[in-house]
C-alpha cells in the first residue's frame, strides 16, 4: 500500500490574511524574526495499490478536482510506502 502526503499552499502571488495574523501573533509574543508566514494543509490518504505511477496519476486528480482550489493554490505530493497491518 502507498500513503500520499499532500501539501497545499496558497501561491505566492495571493494575499494570505490568515498567515499574516499568524506573522503578527509571533511578533507579538516576542519571535520577531518569524517573517513571511503562508498557512497551508496538510493530508494523508492511503491508497490501496503498490503501482507508484498509477497512485501519482491519481493523487494529482484528486488534488485538481477537490483538495486544492489551483486558481489560487498549488499542491505537491510525495508517495511513500507503507506496512499492511
Amino acid at each position: 500500500m502507498l500513503k500520499a502526503i499532500v501539501y497545499v499552499t496558497i501561491k505566492e502571488n495571493v494575499l494570505d490574511p490568515q498567515g499574516s495574523a499568524v506573522q503578527g501573533a509571533l511578533h507579538k509574543l516576542g519571535f520577531p524574526e518569524a517573517n513571511h508566514v503562508r498557512i497551508g494543509k496538510y493530508m494523508e490518504i492511503t491508497l490501496d495499490t503498490n503501482n507508484e505511477q498509477e497512485a501519482a496519476a491519481k493523487v494529482q486528480v484528486m488534488c485538481e478536482k477537490l483538495l486544492a482550489n489551483t486558481v489560487v493554490e498549488d499542491y505537491r505530493f510525495e508517495l511513500v510506502q507503507t506496512v499492511e497491518a
